[in-house]
């Protein structure tokens, strides 16, 4: 079984879903979970699973309206229906609408994957089936369609009059065609490149990797550059039967203005960090000049606390700023654990004035990690302040700290009003804000977004699976140290 396959559970939260959620990830799959139909369609667009559990009814909707939809956009998409009550009636149904099978009490963590593994199985015997048909169909159109002289001039002269620069191997990684532009961009002008090897042609080393690294593992995107500052964005495309192609636009000036646009971030962040600095110590100084009368007491601390707000938001964008410069480079062996119960001290005392239930659950065999413990702190307090700044009173928020394998997982769960389905991959841009978060809970909008850039330092992952009204799970990925 591949360990990348990646389950859909379009289930409604239930103690059903967390044990489909518990055996999958045990026996080494992926999970998403969708909670309607609009989440569902949209994981199955982007992320593409290998098989998907539609639960018989999900937010006013029932599994075999689900599945019907999803399969008449994809017909050899492996659905499982799991139902509570009345499998006989439920099985005809299935059978009668396309499903690979059915779910049903009682359920064991192995019967589940037993009963993932065999539909998979059988959805990747229908997709060979396609293909050998899709194959041999087209074999004689194939042979057919040879391009006349004309037709190849016409293809060539386009292809070397586009202003991107383009590359064409063959499966021995021989240059076939390459139009003026690259020549252009690697001064290869009046050099013969048909039939030689990529990598005696071109020197670049950000090339040779980008060959290299494509013929291990799928590759879209990577950056070329040159010590003149010329920056490209450079796309290796497998062409089945032919090689592949490397296409390469010029990014130079979103550079320049990424670099300009972080340049002016960073000076006015650094330059009104001390007169900020000095304005909240004249204030502090104020109180000890003489009396003040009640209202002046009350606008100078709305005064200090516009101030340290401002401040905390600057250095906010200094950390973001020197984690996106690489300047993140303090590593030692910690323990997350450790971290963790200095953070929940700190804001245990906010979660009692909202009474808000805080659940712990530390798993005792934690691995240590290899990381930089300020910024996994940081990382924590963000992700539990979040949490608890957001849950109402009388709400709850659980912390879970556990093992997978070599991975150490940090998952944060609250009550909160949740993230709409559509801004799930916004969450973690700088200065984004969901769109109903409560205007009386104060944010800037970059704490997701140093998390996540703390979480890419360390090679970890991180994501969020919400739904609005109900509350929000943030998820993080670590790597465990071997040591």
């Amino acid at each position: 079984m591949p360990k990348n396959d990646l389950i859909l559970l379009a289930l409604n939260p239930s103690q059903i879903l967390d044990l489909m959620q518990r055996a999958l990830q045990g026996a080494g799959f992926q999970v998403a979970v969708a909670h309607d139909l609009s989440s569902v369609q949209k994981s199955v667009q982007e992320a593409a699973p290998a098989l998907v559990i539609v639960g018989e009814d999900l937010a006013k909707q029932t599994g075999i309206f689900i599945s019907d939809e999803l399969l008449e956009r994809f017909p050899t998409l492996p659905i499982l229906l799991y139902v509570e009550t009345d499998p006989g009636a439920a099985a005809l149904a299935a059978l009668q609408h396309g499903l690979s099978g059915l779910l049903y009490p009682p359920l064991k963590m192995d019967s589940i994957v037993q009963k993932v593994e065999q539909s998979l199985a059988r959805g990747r015997q229908l997709g060979d089936w396609l293909r050998r048909e899709v194959k041999r169909t087209t074999a004689s159109l194939t042979e057919r369609a040879q391009i006349s002289e004309s037709e190849k001039s016409k293809l060539f002269s386009i292809i070397a009059n586009i202003q991107d620069g383009i590359i064409v191997l063959d499966t021995q990684n021989r240059i076939m065609l390459a139009n003026n532009i690259v020549r252009e961009i690697f001064n290869l002008d009046g050099v013969d490149l048909s039939g030689k090897l990529i990598e005696e042609v071109f020197q670049n080393a950000d090339l040779r990797a980008l060959t290299l690294r494509s013929s291990r593992e799928p590759l879209k995107y990577h950056e070329i550059n040159f010590d003149d500052g010329r920056v490209f964005n450079a796309q290796y495309t497998p062409i089945p039967d032919i090689g592949a192609a490397v296409t390469m636009q010029d990014i130079s000036y979103l550079k320049e203005l990424d670099r300009l646009k972080n340049d002016f971030v960073h000076t006015v962040s650094h330059d009104l960090r001390s007169p900020l600095t000095a304005v909240l110590g004249y204030a502090e100084l104020l109180e000890r000049t003489g009396t003040l009368s009640d209202s002046q007491r009350e606008f100078l601390h709305r005064l200090q606390s516009s101030v340290q707000h401002i401040t905390t938001l600057i250095n906010d964008l200094l950390d973001l700023g020197r984690l996106e410069a690489g300047f993140d480079s303090r590593r030692e062996l910690i323990r997350m654990d450790d971290i963790l119960k200095y953070s929940l001290d700190m804001f245990e005392a906010e979660a009692q004035r909202k009474h808000i239930r805080l659940t712990i659950d530390i798993a005792e065999d934690l691995r240590p990690l290899r990381a930089n413990p300020i910024r996994i702190r940081q990382m924590i307090d963000n992700l539990l302040g979040n949490a608890i700044k957001y849950t109402p009173e009388e709400g709850r928020v659980r912390v879970q700290l556990c093992n997978q394998e070599m991975q150490v997982i940090f998952k944060v769960e609250d009550t909160g009003p949740g993230i709409p389905a559509e801004e799930h991959s916004r969450i973690f841009d700088k200065f984004f804000r969901a769109t109903n978060a409560p205007d009386t809970v104060p944010g800037s909008g970059l704490g997701l977004a140093i998390v996540k850039s703390i979480v890419d330092s360390h090679q970890g992952r991180v994501w969020v699976e919400s739904s609005v009204g109900v509350g929000s799970a943030f998820t993080v990925l670590l790597p465990a140290s071997s040591s």
